[in-house]
This record gives C-alpha cells, structure tokens and sequence, in this order.
C-alpha cells in the first residue's frame, strides 16, 4: 500500500463526470494522490463530450475506458465520492464518503458539459488542498 491518498471517483456509467474528476485529480495533484474511478453499470467508452471538453483544458482522457465497481477498489481507497450511483456503492467502515451532486453529462453536447467540467474541476481543487494541506 502506498502512503499516498487514495480516491475513488464512482458514478453509474464511469463515462462522464468520473472520468472528469479523476482526470483533474491525477494532473492537478500531479501524482501525489492516487486516482481511481469505476461506473455501477459502465458504458462501452468515455464520454465523447467529456473529452472534448477535457481537451479544451489540456487533460487527455480519450486513452480511458469504464471499469466496473469492485469492492476492493472501494476497500484500497480513503476516500470514495460518489456522483449519482445510489445505492449501489458498498459503505465499509473507516472510509470517507462524499457525495457530489453534478448533472450528468450523458447525451449532452459540448456546450452542456463545459459547465459540469467546470463545476467538477472547483471540487477536485477544494478536495486536493484537503488531502494535501499546504506544509509550512
């Protein structure tokens, strides 16, 4: 096991605002934070949106594809946020759990998703300064 943080990033389809959020965590915390994210039902492929928009801030998650929700990913992490799975994320004890409310950016085009990548991208950065608070 690593020293490093851990978080997990789960939506239903693990398409869209997933692979945004663990996009910005892995290039804004650049690697000192480990980054997972996983789907309760995962498409075949991201989010063509979710890329684009991506793209448009210098984050490349075309070479992504959705994993399925595994109890030992949630188990490796220390932080697990969900975004809109219900029910279908297993609680263990110990862990912190955060729900973010975001639309999802399923079917919607570029113009939708700027705003939901935005969004995601003020939380990844108020997350990071509460993993790794400023030393000294």
């Amino acid at each position: 096991m690593s020293d490093k943080p851990s978080v997990l990033f789960v939506c239903v389809h693990n398409a869209g605002r997933s692979q945004m959020a663990a996009g910005f965590l892995d290039h804004l915390a650049a690697g000192a934070i480990e980054v997972r994210s996983a789907g309760s039902a995962p498409a075949d492929k991201v989010n063509p949106a979710a890329v684009e928009a991506m793209a448009e801030v210098g984050i490349d998650i075309s070479h992504q594809n959705p994993k399925i929700l595994t109890v030992e990913s949630v188990e490796a992490s220390d932080v697990v946020i969900t975004m809109g799975c219900g029910d279908a994320c297993p609680i263990f004890p110990g862990k912190k759990y955060l729900d973010w409310t975001l639309d999802d950016p399923a079917g919607k085009g570029i113009e939708a998703v700027r705003p939901i990548r935005d969004e995601i991208r003020k939380r990844v950065e108020a997350l990071i300064a509460e993993l790794l608070p400023a030393s000294g």
